[in-house]
Formats: structure tokens, sequence, C-alpha cells
């Protein structure tokens, strides 16, 4: 009986099919597994009739053979599927030696960002275990250097990634070779990171009184998540203080989103219409007190992650307050919520002003100040890199000159009329003290009059 010998590569978890070349047409075929029948096919004597035969084989249940070619398809492989199979027809045999490779990945592919994946990687075969090349490649088709953990047996690698974005969502790639036996293998995998699409903290600046939308988005929808998950939307003003909860919301598996407002101190809306998976709130006239941190917090199986918006309010305001008057200084004050980055300041201008008319904050300070003497339009800027982010203007309206009369006056006459109540009460101070000073006078005439006569009667 004639024997070829042929090595064929299998992956755990998919299909593989064993070839078994040069079979006459109309000839049956026996495949088995370590010499127990998987599946047979042979024709009858009656009209040629086709017939097939299960054996009692592992994994019968879980193949089948092609009619035309005679290959077995053997489904959903497992690792103790490697061995050795034969292909027995006529007077020939095919033995054909599976080498099976089973990958695996922790959390079984479902990560959030900054969590670090472990894939295991183990082989099994009839033959000596080869040592294995092993090369990953990311969803972009880069080469990713891995740290590989000892061996455990000598059929098992252990890889532990770096920690993960949500941008390396994709499908990733186990590049396997050895010189002996001669194997070059891929096998892909999907790693899906739930998170956010904007990466970073952001800093979001507003002026007092004017509409900030805050937005996330999600990338659930976009890496085809099909896991639920909760989430949250959190406000403080400062890093330690208490965070209030301005709303809940929960993703169902079929992607669903539903979002709960809660109770808060301060008014704003979800937005009716916004883009897919995004997290958003509306706050119509800003106040002071708004700025701080939101954070939007996803939860999936005790796991979170999160992304933070700073909200930086500006504001501008008077010292004094009102119309200035001619030959008066009033103090302009530009400020915000909560110091700035290095390769930010304000700077207070004077609209068709001078360049001398410019006044710049010092650095990581709150505000600036600028003393004006003459009525005209001034605009307080934040810059940001070079780049206004936002301006407020405060308008210096120079006092009428009636009013400036009316103060002159009523300055003078206050200066009179100061002058007047302090002569008139030095001049009660004095006539009081003359009139003081003449009673003591009559009291000690009276005595002395009491006295004398009281001589006299005693005479």
């Amino acid at each position: 009986m004639a024997e070829q010998k042929e090595l064929q590569i299998g992956v755990a978890g998919q299909a593989v099919i064993l070839n078994c070349r040069g079979i006459p047409q109309g000839m049956g075929v026996t495949w088995k597994y370590s010499k127990a029948v998987i599946r047979l096919f042979r024709t009858t004597h009656l009209k040629g009739k086709l017939i097939f035969s299960k054996g009692k084989a592992t994994m019968t249940d879980r193949s089948e053979i092609n009619p035309t070619s005679k290959h077995l398809k053997v489904m959903d492989l497992r690792l103790s599927d490697a061995g050795t199979y034969t292909c027995e027809y006529g007077s020939h045999t095919v033995s054909i030696s599976l080498h099976v490779f089973k990958l695996t990945i922790s959390l079984d592919g479902h990560f959030l960002p900054n969590e670090v994946p472990k894939l295991t990687l183990m082989q099994n075969s009839t033959h000596p275990l080869p040592n294995l090349n092993i090369t990953l490649f990311n969803n972009n088709n880069n080469i990713v250097r891995p740290k590989f953990l000892q061996n455990e047996t000598p059929q098992k690698y252990t890889l532990m990634l770096k920690q993960l974005e949500a941008t390396d969502s994709g499908t990733w790639m186990c590049h396997i070779r050895s010189d002996s036996p001669l194997i070059n293998q891929n096998i892909s995998f999907e790693l899906k990171v739930l998170g956010f699409q904007n990466l970073y903290s952001e800093r979001k600046y507003a002026t007092v009184d004017s509409t900030v939308i805050l937005s996330w988005h999600l990338n659930f929808q976009q890496i085809k998540w099909k896991e639920g998950f909760t989430g949250q939307m959190n406000w403080k003003q400062q890093e330690s203080a208490t965070a209030h909860e301005l709303l809940d919301f929960n993703v169902t598996a079929r992607g669903e989103q539903h979002e709960t407002k809660k109770i808060s101190r301060f008014r704003f809306e979800i937005p009716e219409s916004k883009p897919k998976s995004t997290i958003q709130v509306e706050l119509s006239k800003v106040h002071f007190n708004h700025s701080g941190q939101y954070q939007c917090q996803l939860a999936y199986n005790g796991r979170y992650t999160h992304n933070k918006i700073e909200l930086v309010v500006m504001k501008v305001s008077a010292d004094p307050v009102g119309p200035l008057s001619r030959g008066a200084e009033m103090t302009l004050i530009c400020q915000v919520s909560s110091p700035l980055p290095s390769n930010t300041h304000l700077l207070w201008k004077h609209m068709n002003g001078t360049p001398i008319d410019i006044k710049k904050s010092k650095q990581h300070a709150v505000k600036v100040e600028v003393k004006v003497s003459a009525a005209g339009v001034w605009s307080c800027h934040l810059i940001e890199d070079n780049d206004s982010k936002i301006s407020l203007n405060y308008i210096v309206e120079e006092a009428p000159v009636w009013l400036s009369y009316v103060v002159i006056g009523a300055s003078v006459g206050g200066s009179i009329l100061f002058f007047g109540l302090a002569c008139l009460c030095i001049i009660s101070g004095i006539s009081w003290q003359h009139r003081r000073q003449r009673a003591k006078r009559m009291i000690r005439a009276r005595q002395y009059l009491l006295e004398n006569k009281t001589c006299q009667c005693q005479q």
C-alpha cells in the first residue's frame, strides 16, 4: 500500500480543510484520525449510489466530506484535534499531520483604555514542538513589540501588549514562523477598546452669559461593540470639591442609547438633535460659577474609564461702575475662573487705540487690570498659542457735561455744607461752654449768699 505524508496547519476556533489529492472519480474514501474512523464515502454496486457513513472519532460531528473533491473539512477546530489524519482510497493512503495553534486574548478581546491585553499562544502536534518566532502587527499594520513572559510549558507562549487606546480598536495580526517544521502562519484577532473619540482631556473657554455645548463622542458604533454598558456625567468646580451627577445613561447590546437627567444646582439641557453615539449637554447663559470639571464616565463589567472637559469662564467688570467723569479714572478687570496654562494669557486691548493701550496678564494669572481715563471700547482677549479663543468687550461711557457740573457742584456744595456744619458745631460748642461756665458762677454766687445770710442770723 503506497503512503504519502503531508503537514497542514489549523487554528483553533476556525475550520480546516484536509486535502486528499489524486482520488479517481467515483472511488470511495475513508478518513481516519489515529485509526478511528471519522467519515467514509463509498459507492454501492447498485446503480452506483453514493453512501456517507459516520465514524466515532471525537471530531466526527464537526466534520464533513466534500462529495466532489473528497476533502475532509473539520469545523470549530480544537487544540486536541492535532494529530495524524489518514485518507484511504483503493490501495493508497495519504497521511496528514495536523499542527494546531490556539490564540486566546484576555477579557475576550473587550477592553477599556489603559488596560493591558494578554495574548496566549498554544500549539499542539504529534511531532516535537518547534520554537516559534512570533511577530505582532497592530490595526495599522505596524509591528508591535510585546513583552514575552516566561513559557509555562513548551507549548505555551504568553505575550503582554502595551496599554491600549481607543484608536487601537480593529483587526490585529499574529505572524508565526518556524524553520523546522516549515511553518508560516497568520492568525488575525480583534481588539475592541470602548472609549472616547476625543482621546485626551479638553479645555473649553466661554464668556459669561454665552451658550456652550459640551460633547463626548463615544466609539461603540464605530468599533461595533456588541455589549451593553452604562455611564454618567459629573461636574465639580474644583479638583478637591464634591462631584455632582448631572445625568446618567446606558447603551444596550443593540446600540440603543438612553439618557436620564438628574437634579442639579444649575440649569442645563440635553439637545434633542445631536450626532449619534454622543453624550451632550447645553449650558445657556453661562454663569461664572458654572466653571469647573465636567467628566463623562463609562462603566463596563465593573471597569471604568473617563474623559474630562474643563470649562473656563471669563468675565469683565469695572471699578467704579458707571459713566466716567472728566478727569476721573476707572479700573477695568478681566478675570477667568481658573489659572491658565503657560501658553495662554489674558490681554486688554483698546479698540482703535495705540499699541501702548495694551495690557497683558502675567503667566498663570487669573486676571488682568487696566486703568483708563477716557471713554471708549476695551476688549479682553484670551490668547492661546497666539490664537484668540474668546473675547469680551467693555464700553467705557463718558459722563455728560451737566453731570460733571452737578458732580462738581455737589462736591463744592458738600464741602461748603461740611464747612458750615463744622463752624456751627464749633460755635455751638463755644456757646455751650460759655453757658456752662455762667451756670457754674451763678451756683457759686448762690452758695456765697446763703453762707452770708446764715452768718447774719447767728449774730
